[in-house]
């Protein structure tokens, strides 16, 4: 059960680091949408913050993360919010990606909370259920904005100007 705990743990690691690559392109490229920017800025450091957290879990297992499985997801972020970039839709498409990858998020912090539980490591359920609700909170956050971002780049298109994250 350790070896799964930390398995899981240094998963979580990289998809937090692959978070972060999402998000800072993101933030540098929204011009039309400052609710979405400073909800993203937000969500950034709070993803810092999980980092830090599951550093600490993983150094009070005497391990640390796996920095073959942070860059390659890092890469795979950064990619993802390059394809988006070149959309004339990049908005909807980097919400909707957001959207899910926030589900992933819960869903990875729902299982290690599990392993945490089932496996005897109650140091770690408090660090986990905070980022389990900061995951929580940044999906709700982006299923309420959503229709308000939808609506802001169908008028941006209506208008003939710039309905793109940045021109």
């Amino acid at each position: 059960m350790r070896e799964l705990f930390i398995t899981g743990l240094k998963n979580a690691h990289a998809v937090e680091n692959q978070a972060l690559s999402i998000m800072k392109p993101q933030v540098a490229r929204i011009e039309n949408y400052p609710e979405v920017a400073e909800r993203l800025r937000a969500h950034i450091e709070e993803t810092n913050g999980q980092i830090a957290r599951l550093d600490e879990l993983l150094e009070g297992l005497g391990t640390s993360n796996s920095a073959l499985k942070d860059t390659a997801l890092s890469m795979s972020g950064g990619m993802a919010a390059l394809t988006h970039s070149v959309a004339g839709d990049e908005i909807l498409k980097n919400s909707f990606a957001n959207y899910a990858f926030e589900h992933f998020e819960i869903a990875s912090y729902k299982s290690l909370l599990t392993l945490a539980g089932d496996g005897g490591f109650a140091n770690a359920t408090a660090a986990l259920q905070q980022s389990l609700r900061e995951e929580e909170s940044m999906a709700q956050w982006i299923d309420e904005a959503l229709p308000t971002i939808t609506r802001r780049y169908a008028q941006l298109y209506a208008e003939g100007g710039s309905a793109t994250a940045k021109v």
